[in-house]
This record gives structure tokens, sequence and C-alpha cells, in this order.
């Protein structure tokens, strides 16, 4: 079938859209008309080339729609049921599924070459195969991909919400809950507010959190973050750092979170020093891939017992993850509405990522017909 899709043909060029041929799902695979899309900012380190992905590429990796075709084997998904794409697929056979950690699933290796999981292309274009984001590519109308990808949610949830369940709740969420472990009467900042970080803010929060203090340069954001329940807000690390001093006399944040746009090894110690005695930083940003360096104190990390830690995908299970959040959605525990800044038809795509370099989105997000 053809179908339209938003491309990406070299690095630091506009994304392309533009009609493809989508190849029909073999084994264990689903056909998906997509009808929301949200624009995390990790399509944009393709664009950069911070995530150094095969192109051509297909963005987009944060989407919901509905199911059109199965392939052989595929018993639990029918045509008409409404699905959530994880953006690390989860086989529920491997390690790190079988131990709960399904966003280490042994095929989230396979991300970085951009085909279905048997190696091959299901989508193309001028004459050539087109990689996936994620092996998911919601930049688009349609969509094939395995099984191991999708989450099955119920009819009545607005897929323009629950496309966002896909990376960036869950991940911000997550980063809170489960990497973080925040605990009621913590003091937890977070260091950056699109669309993870307003997630860890809404995370630290529900877990409990006493005070939990926005870090973002944009006015914008700092506002949009009192909104998901920060207490406090700086515009920088610089700026918080006396400001958590007086706030918590002297103890410092117990968790620390960094969600910014892009992670920077030269701003770790930065983290660390905002973090109390056996506090937690947790990394959730991603940093580009030839950084090899941090700046921190090796000596305050033992003297202060104090954590670094990395997060995937929120340190969460995508299958159990996004239908509790969705039901957090329904009780209005858990605000998706307000992380939607803008929306976009496909081709506005690269409209919606000026707006998020210029900092006036939270989340954008792409609506199809």
């Amino acid at each position: 079938m053809k179908t339209k899709a938003a491309v990406l043909w070299e690095v630091n060029t506009p994304w392309s859209v533009e009609e493809i041929e989508l190849d029909p799902p073999r084994a264990g695979e689903v056909l998906v008309k997509i009808a929301a899309s949200g624009m995390c900012h990790s399509d944009e380190h393709l664009l950069t080339g911070d995530l150094p992905f095969a192109l051509p590429i297909i963005g987009g990796h944060e989407g919901a729609g509905v199911v059109q075709e199965v392939g052989e084997g595929v018993s639990w998904l029918a045509p008409g049921d409404h699905v959530v794409f994880g953006f690390i697929p989860s086989c529920g056979r491997c390690v790190s599924c079988s131990t709960g950690h399904q966003n280490l699933c042994d095929l989230g290796a396979l991300m970085g070459l951009g085909r279905q999981i048997d190696g091959t292309a299901r989508h193309h274009a001028k004459g050539q195969d087109l990689g996936l984001m994620c092996m998911l590519g919601t930049f688009a109308h349609h969509t094939v991909v395995n099984e191991a990808s999708c989450i099955k949610i119920d009819k009545d949830v607005p897929l323009d919400r629950a496309c966002l369940l896909g990376c960036g709740v869950v991940t911000g969420w997550g980063s809170a809950v489960y990497a973080a472990e925040v605990s009621p009467g913590d003091t937890v900042a977070v260091v950056g507010v699109g669309g993870i970080g307003a997630n860890a803010i809404q995370g630290a929060k529900l877990a409990g959190a006493k005070r939990v203090i926005a870090i973002d340069p944009v006015e914008f954001k700092r506002e949009k973050a009192m909104e998901f329940g920060a207490t406090h807000t700086f515009s920088s690390m610089e700026e918080a750092l006396p400001g958590i001093q007086e706030l918590t006399w002297g103890t410092m944040a117990n968790k620390v979170i960094m969600t910014m746009g892009v992670g920077s090894g030269e701003v770790i110690g930065q983290a660390m020093a905002l973090a109390s005695k056996r506090g937690r930083v947790v990394v959730t940003n991603i940093h580009p891939a030839l950084e090899y360096s941090a700046s921190m104190s090796l000596l305050d990390l033992t003297l202060m017992e104090k954590q670094l830690v990395g997060s995937l995908f929120g340190s969460g299970n995508p299958r159990a993850d996004i239908p509790k959040l969705i039901g957090l959605y329904r009780e209005g525990q858990l605000d998706l509405d307000g992380l939607v800044t803008n929306e976009y038809a496909l081709e506005g795509v690269n409209d919606g990522y000026d707006a998020m370099r210029a900092g006036t989105n939270i989340r954008g997000v792409l609506k199809y017909d």
C-alpha cells in the first residue's frame, strides 16, 4: 500500500514528508493506522546525529493507532484493536523481561538497525529501504511493527493523548517513581522541563514528594512546571544551588532527575552538588553518542555516599505501566491534556520541531486523519 511519512534522508536536513510504499505484515507483525504521534526530543537527536541511526529513516516513536491487519501467528491482536507503541519492544521471554525489566528487553539491541526484527524492511521510498525510529516510525499515517512493540488499550481512551504514553510519560514518571525511588517527604529537583521532565514532576508529586523543584532556563516551561506539581522553580542549576540550600536547611535534594533536551557530561558535577548525602542523581536525558567523559567530584561520591544512576524508559514495564497510567489519567491524577502544547498535521512536523527548539512546546503532537 501507499501511505505518507516524514523521512530523514541526511543529518541536519529537514524532515521530508512524502509518499512511501508499505509492505503487508509478515509473521508476528501488525499493520497499524496511526492516529497520533508525540514529537519527542529523541527524534531531534536523529536529525543532529547525536543518535547515529542508519539513514534514511522514518522518524517517530511515540504513537497510538488502530490495528488494520495482523500477520501470521499474531493471536492476541485483531483488526480494530487500539494500541499504544512501546518505543522499546518487550518480548516477554528474555532475562530482562522475565525479571520485570521490560525496558531492557533484548530486542532493544535491534533499534539502531531500524529494521524489522527479522532484519528486513517493510517501508520503502525512491527505490530504497527505509529504517524506522525504534522499529516504529510513527511520523507516518500507517506503519508495520512487530507485535512486541504493541500494548493493547481500551477503545475509549483518546489516541491523541494515549500516544504520549509510548515514551515521554512513562519515561518521566518512571524516572521519579522507579529510578529515583521518590518517597513521601522527599525534596526532588528536576532539571529540564520538556515532555519528560514534566512527567518526572508529576511522578514525584504522586509519589509524595514534599518539594518538587523545577529547573529550566525558559520562563514558559517554569510556569508550566508549577501546573504539573512543582513547588519551586529556578532558571539554572547555579541559581538552584543556594535556593535548595535555603529550602532544605543545607541538606539538599534527596533526588535529582536529569531530563534536559541534550545531556552534557560537564554538568554532572553540578547535578551531584544539588544532591544530599546518600542522594541519588538519575540521568534520563540522552547524551551524544560520542561523549565519553563527565566532570564530577569522585571524592564527593564516596564521602557522601551519593548515587549516580541511568534510566531507560523510566526503568519501567510498559505492558503494566501504560494501563496503570491510563487509569491515573481517567481518575484525574495524571495530566495528559496539559502536556500537549500544540497539534500539527504530518506536514507540520518541521514547524513542531522549530517550536520545540524555541522552547514554546512541552509536547507537540502530530494528528492524522
